[in-house]
């Protein structure tokens, strides 16, 4: 997710984001763990978006 894209959600649509955003990290973690994860790359793209997420909605808020 770009920043562009995230700055023209609302607020409740970037809380559902950082949600389902956090239920992947969660399931990429278990599939680590199994042997089944196909791209590790994904865990890095899924930190930053959260971040970015965080970071977008610090600056709303102030």
């Amino acid at each position: 997710m770009k920043k562009k894209d995230i700055k023209k959600l609302s607020e409740t649509e970037i809380l559902k984001n950082l949600e389902n955003f956090k239920k992947d990290l969660f399931n990429l973690r278990f599939q680590k763990n199994n042997g089944q994860l196909k791209s590790p790359a994904k865990f890095k793209e899924t930190r930053k978006n959260i971040a970015r997420l965080k970071t977008i909605m610090k600056g709303k808020h102030a």
